[in-house]
């Protein structure tokens, strides 16, 4: 979709137009989905988040000043809603507390020699939730730990603690994992 035709679906979609709305979700959800369930503890969860965080952005489409991706920007509220999401539900995130979720998609390919992107996102999956959020919210999506920070509503050193913990636990889970030997890439550092 070239900017022009996404600028013509935004205001359409601004005129309250139901067909450009749904166009709109069509070309967005495929895209926002795997998000979504980076953060939810299963699919339907994954569903849930997905709709409030477009009836957010069908909300506050007004908002949206072209000052960068739109896909961006919806990418933001799709990270929001999820938090949000189980704030209402009254669960609790923190440091011990396990969390199963589904996988999540990212390209098929090989990370490193023995460790498939399948093996990774279960090892991610089976972080504590503070540690998950932390890490896919600064590894995956790039949020620097001030954002984080105001997300989670944490302060930057626990940003920056349960990073460390994620990539250590990460890091031990992959050694057991691949019979880890010293010739092999630790590719849980950061750059």
């Amino acid at each position: 979709m070239t900017e022009l035709e996404l600028n013509k679906l935004i205001s359409d979609c601004l005129s309250s137009n139901r067909q450009a709305q749904f166009r709109l979700y069509e070309v967005f959800a495929p895209k926002l989905l795997p998000l979504c369930k980076r953060y939810a503890k299963n699919e339907w969860d994954a569903e849930d988040i997905l709709q409030e965080g477009f009836i957010k952005a069908f909300r506050y489409l007004h908002d949206f000043r072209n000052n960068g991706s739109f896909e961006g920007w919806m990418r933001r509220i799709m990270v929001t809603s999820a938090l949000n999401f189980y704030k209402r539900k009254k669960i609790i995130y923190n440091e011990t507390e396990l969390n199963h979720s589904p996988d999540f998609e990212i390209p098929e390919m090989v990370v490193t020699t023995g460790i498939f992107q399948e093996e990774l996102l279960k090892m991610v999956n089976e972080l504590p939730n503070g540690y998950k959020n932390v890490f896919c919210l600064n590894t995956i999506e790039g949020y620097s730990h001030k954002e984080i920070g105001e997300m989670l509503n944490i302060t930057v050193n626990t940003s920056k603690s349960q990073l460390t913990r994620a990539r250590v636990s990460l890091q031990r889970k992959y050694n057991k994992l691949s019979d880890y030997n010293s010739n092999k890439p630790n590719i849980l550092q950061s750059a």
